[in-house]
């Protein structure tokens, strides 16, 4: 027996959106989310990372430092890798974002570690993880890819309130 097209099942608009970056579009993509109970900050784990809020930093991908933090033109820090390499949680939190609706970040996955802290992967080949997800610091949560990038890499943003800052304030130093 065939079955009759429910109309309401049928898909009337696009696959998938792309908005320019913006933190409208940003906070957009996070207003789509699914709603949450509110994230405790987590309790911190000895580590050798900065701790902010509360927050135990550590370095998301192995890779050497391609691109800095410049308020102008970058928000974060590129990390070189190849295609496949594993992409970590840089510390405990909630996935609040995790698809390709940003443009120029590629599959990108948003990590909610408190009120005041979250963290952003760009570029990834693989997301391993779902929104509402909850990830513990250093587990892999993707690969490095070049999704909406000109190689393969790792883009990583630490926000504060929202804000953008330098992840090498936070990030512990790499031994030599």
């Amino acid at each position: 027996a065939a079955e009759v097209a429910r109309p309401e099942l049928l898909k009337t608009g696009p696959k998938a959106m792309k908005l320019p970056y913006s933190e409208e579009n940003v906070a957009l993509l996070l207003r789509q989310a699914p709603r949450e109970a509110k994230v405790e900050a987590p309790v911190p784990q000895p580590g050798t990372g900065t701790e902010s809020d509360g927050v135990d930093w550590m370095w998301p991908a192995s890779g050497r430092v391609l691109a800095g933090f410049s308020k102008g033109t970058n928000k974060g820090v590129d990390i070189l890798g190849k295609v496949g390499d594993p992409v970590f949680a840089s510390a405990s939190g909630r996935v609040v974002y995790s698809g390709g609706g940003l443009r120029g970040y590629g599959r990108l996955i948003i990590i909610k570690h408190n009120p005041t802290y979250l963290s952003a992967y760009a570029h990834n080949n693989q997301i391993l993880v779902k929104e509402g997800q909850s990830v513990a610091k250093g587990q892999k949560i993707g690969e490095v890819g070049s999704t909406d990038a000109d190689a393969p890499k790792l883009h990583f943003e630490i926000r504060r309130l929202g804000k953008p800052v330098d992840p090498l304030k936070f990030l512990p130093e790499r031994p030599s």
